[in-house]
């Protein structure tokens, strides 16, 4: 027997796909890459923000300074 709601059944069959990916949650002790997409997301902005960065090295240590692992 299937749902008579179309958005609930589709709702059903979304989470039965992705039923290995969410209870994975459990199994790892609630781990996740939100810290390393984070980092991800202001690297990208900088990199858009410094189009106009011509030494490498410049824009190397800016990478590094924003994402908090520039040690001086």
């Amino acid at each position: 027997t299937s749902c008579p709601i179309p958005e609930i059944a589709r709702l059903g069959r979304t989470l039965a796909q992705w039923r290995e990916a969410f209870l994975a949650y459990f199994t790892t002790g609630g781990a996740n890459n939100g810290g390393t997409e984070a980092v991800n997301g202001l690297i990208e902005l900088h990199r858009r923000v410094a189009r106009g960065f011509r030494n490498r090295e410049n824009y190397r240590l800016r990478m590094l300074l924003i994402g908090g692992g520039l040690s001086l």
